[in-house]
């Protein structure tokens, strides 16, 4: 499958909580290039054995932002609390899918302008409900606990622009399952780990406990990034069609990301800088600080109208990261550094 194929396959599966179609999916992806098993804060992870011991992990994290149910009235309408972060200003008129005994499609309900004098304001998420049209049937199939997700899918935009739901960090996990298919078979100067975490949007936790078991000598963290777009400073951006942006901060291995930045230029793959300050945001701050310490870095895809149902990125992006991971990986990183 190309990247493209890989993508939206992830997009249209699901992987919140409980519910575990992407996570699955991409564990049945991942098999046909190396050994699997299964983690407790992992969806999925992948080993490549090299000549080594020593040990590159590759992190992107397979859960996305949703929603759980916290009560159903007699009407067939829920009341819902976020699980991750979601601006709720975006909400109302927006489509779900509600995971209850059965997949059930409903809506969120739009105060209409015409009867609150334009005047209605949407600032908890528990007073913006959810319209499931089962009326009094929706108890005997949804219960308090079921989980939401958005339901868009991707699409095709002009050229190698695409849009859809879940590519924070389905774009990320693309990569690593492409990355996984174009090291598989290969003589590897050293082991890599393919972890595709979960819980990334519920504060890394699945980062947190799947390295601290995995016990890499150094890390990884795949993720999107904020892209380019109207009266956005391009100093707070990188550009959709630059390339993999690489993390620079206080918090990651300056050394491994001047080694990815290094071999970018070597193979002519595009790269871009992304200058961070305390903390990423990513798997990586956590990861960083696992057991006595692991040198991180992040490598990430610059991405529009990031946590909605329209996030925006080019497929272009996707290769550079592909590119560089594998490149990266053959070098054997930091290992004789």
């Amino acid at each position: 499958m190309d990247i493209k194929e890989i993508l939206f396959a992830l997009s249209s599966a699901d992987a919140l909580g409980s519910v575990r179609e992407a996570a699955e999916l991409s564990e049945k992806f991942l098999s046909r290039f190396c050994e699997t098993r299964r983690l407790r804060g992992a969806g999925a992870v992948g080993f490549l054995k090299g000549k080594s011991d020593y040990t590159i992990l590759l992190d992107a994290h397979i859960d996305q932002i949703g929603m759980i149910v916290t009560d159903v009235d007699g009407d067939g309408f829920l009341t819902v609390s976020n699980s991750g972060g979601i601006d709720i200003r975006a909400l109302p008129a927006r489509t779900v899918t509600v995971h209850g005994k059965e997949k059930i499609p409903a809506v969120f309900f739009f105060f209409l302008p015409h009867l609150s004098d334009g005047k209605a304001e949407y600032t908890d998420i528990s007073k913006i409900k959810l319209d499931t049209g089962l009326k009094e049937k929706a108890r005997s199939i949804i219960s308090a606990g079921d989980y939401v997700t958005f339901s868009a899918e991707p699409l095709q935009l002009v050229g190698d622009t695409v849009s859809g739901r879940s590519f924070d960090d389905r774009a990320g996990a693309a990569c690593l399952l492409k990355t996984a298919e174009r090291l598989s078979g290969r003589e590897l100067p050293c082991n890599v780990i393919i972890l595709l975490s979960d819980a990334e949007e519920l504060g890394m936790r699945g980062a947190v406990t799947s390295a601290f078991e995995l016990e890499p000598d150094e890390a990884i963290a795949v993720d999107v990034s904020f892209g380019d777009g109207p009266d956005i400073p391009e100093n707070e951006c990188g550009r959709l069609g630059g390339g993999a942006m690489i993390g620079i901060s206080p918090v990651l291995d300056r050394a491994l990301s001047d080694r990815l930045a290094s071999i970018s230029e070597e193979n002519g793959i595009k790269y871009q800088t992304e200058v961070m300050g305390g903390k990423t945001g990513t798997n990586a701050d956590v990861i960083s600080v696992s057991r006595g310490g692991v040198r991180t870095c992040t490598v990430s895809v610059p991405l529009r109208n990031m946590h909605t149902e329209a996030e925006t990125l080019r497929l272009s992006d996707l290769e550079s990261v592909c590119a560089l991971l594998e490149k990266y990986v053959l070098s054997g990183g930091l290992m004789n550094a």
